[in-house]
């Protein structure tokens, strides 16, 4: 009888030219949905610079000053760099959202008054709006049909970008004649220890408990999306493959990737290593059905800061970033600014992180996982020169 009384109803409002209530979104209903979450290797930071050189920085400006605009007037979060070359914009029917935020952990910090607010992968909430990125993804998704959450996170747990800044530090303080190395050093070898490691890999899976915990508060089963789980790639090349000599000042003045080689062999083998680890090792102590993996750890090979093969442009005769075949000369990392060397527009926080052409890559990775709907997990890496139809280096997924 409810049935009949229903059909009476909508066919009434069809008569009276009254539409049925639409039906809202959510799981399974509506526009598919790509939702990245993590620090400022998913965010987008760098995403501003295609390419590095030490000439005028309009050579490789692809997005200009907006580039890290996230709403119509500005930063939703005030230093999240979530750039419009963000991986998350897969396109082909997706829709997406980027809550990453440039300095996040596993967990929220700097919640203080200032603008130091970096939500990590919690249910944070400060009342006035300020919530951890697992509580904006549960709000998010109870509205939208979100079919990947794509999480990157753990460098900030190990403090990666004091590790950077001690190694350049170092660098930049002693001769060749008498390296002081950063891998060595107390402070910076205790971050990486296996009792270090295990509490931050219990972290990470931690912070993809709270995910899947967000998802099914938002109504989703396992079955309805799935959860990527990311690595961290490696930035630069290990000793023997930069194109500057150890000694001298050029690894630095030129290419802005000051670091001893033993210590370059050091952040490839135990520092990138150990976040990936957490990465995958937290995503699998987590115990979920619906999780994959993407390695990309080796997805900026060849393309790194001050690798060889690659240049900045003026020293591979490249105009711009828009000139033919700039994409294959050009480094995909950020160059590694000091206090001493950074002039606006470059902002210090964009240092060795993948800039315009890196996340474009990222991108490509990401819509080959997403696998039109039929997610799956693999690690990605260069397939060749040249850009696909949608202006994005060519990657593979193997």
């Amino acid at each position: 009888m409810r049935s009949a009384v229903r059909m009476v109803l909508v066919v009434g409002a069809v008569v009276l030219g009254l539409a049925p209530p639409a039906a809202a979104d959510g799981p399974g209903v509506g526009t598919p949905t790509v939702v990245t979450l993590g620090d400022s290797a998913i965010s987008g930071e760098a995403g501003r610079w295609a390419g590095n050189t030490n000439q005028s920085s309009s050579r490789v400006d692809a997005l200009g000053s907006r580039a890290y605009w996230d709403t119509a007037t500005g930063e939703a979060i005030r230093g999240c760099h979530r750039s419009g070359a963000a991986q998350h914009k897969i396109g082909g029917g997706v829709a997406s959202l980027n809550l990453a935020c440039s300095g996040a952990k596993t967990t929220t910090g700097g919640t203080g008054s200032g603008q130091d607010f970096k939500p990590g992968i919690d249910f944070y909430s400060d009342g006035s709006g300020r919530q951890g990125q697992a509580l904006a993804l549960q709000s998010y998704a109870a509205n939208h049909n979100v079919k990947a959450v794509v999480v990157m996170i753990g460098a900030n747990n190990y403090g990666f970008a004091a590790v950077v800044e001690r190694c350049v530090t170092n660098w930049l303080t002693s001769p060749s004649w008498l390296k002081n190395y950063c891998s060595d050093d107390s402070a910076m070898t205790s971050r990486f220890t296996a009792a270090r490691q295990q509490t931050e890999t219990d972290n990470v899976r931690d912070a993809f408990k709270r995910v899947a915990e967000a998802m099914t508060n938002a109504n989703y089963s396992p079955s309805q999306y799935k959860i990527i789980a990311q690595t961290y790639w490696s930035p630069i090349p290990r000793g023997s493959g930069f194109r500057y000599p150890e000694s001298g000042w050029t690894r630095q003045s030129i290419g802005g990737c000051g670091t001893w080689n033993r210590d370059a062999n050091w952040a490839n083998d135990t520092v990138v290593t150990a976040m990936n680890d957490s990465v995958k090792n937290g995503a699998a102590a987590a115990g979920l059905p619906n999780v994959v993996t993407l390695d990309l750890v080796d997805s900026l090979v060849g393309r790194r800061l001050c690798e060889s093969g690659v240049g900045l442009l003026e020293e591979t005769g490249t105009a711009s970033w828009q000139s033919a075949g700039a994409v294959d000369r050009s480094e995909w990392v950020a160059q590694i600014r000091t206090v001493s060397t950074i002039v606006g527009p470059y902002q210090l926080q964009e240092s060795g992180h993948a800039s315009y052409w890196g996340q474009l890559a990222m991108r490509n990775c990401l819509r080959q996982a997403y696998n039109g709907g039929a997610v799956r997990g693999g690690k990605c890496v260069r397939a060749g020169n040249g850009l696909t139809a949608q202006g994005e280096p060519v990657m593979t997924l193997q």
